[in-house]
């Protein structure tokens, strides 16, 4: 969690050299759908394995991104670098996303067999629920 944090940070200190405001702010949008997954992992440890790879090398790779982003754009303002890089944002978004919403849906399944289980097993012992 604190290294995924680490790449945020240098996004967000890479693109400034950039020295384009609305790239910051799309930096600053899907670093708060980055840390919308990296809060759900800190409220349910059980989900790093499942996030790992997201906050580790996808994180990586895209603080990598953003340092060359930022060093072509700064000294040429090469419009095609920028609308590759906010394309890759735009991606990246999409698929943290995504993956917390399946982060927490598994966590919805595991409340559900839990459920179940215990119903069972009241069920077994003669205990009556009323549905």
């Amino acid at each position: 969690v604190d290294e995924a944090e680490n790449y945020l940070t240098a996004m967000a200190e890479a693109v400034k050299r950039a020295g384009d405001r609305t790239v910051e702010a799309r930096v600053e949008r899907f670093q708060a759908t980055a840390r919308e997954m990296i809060r759900t992992v800190e409220e349910d440890p059980r989900d790093l394995t499942a996030a790992r790879k997201f906050l580790g090398v996808y994180l990586m790779g895209a603080r990598d991104a953003s340092v060359k982003f930022a060093d072509i754009y700064s000294r040429t303002r090469d419009a095609e670098a920028r609308k590759d890089y906010m394309a890759l944002l735009d991606d990246l978004e999409q698929n943290f996303a995504a993956r917390t919403r399946k982060m927490l849906q598994d966590d919805r399944t595991d409340l559900t067999v839990e459920i179940d289980v215990l119903r069972d097993r009241l069920q077994r012992e003669g205990v009556r629920l009323d549905s």
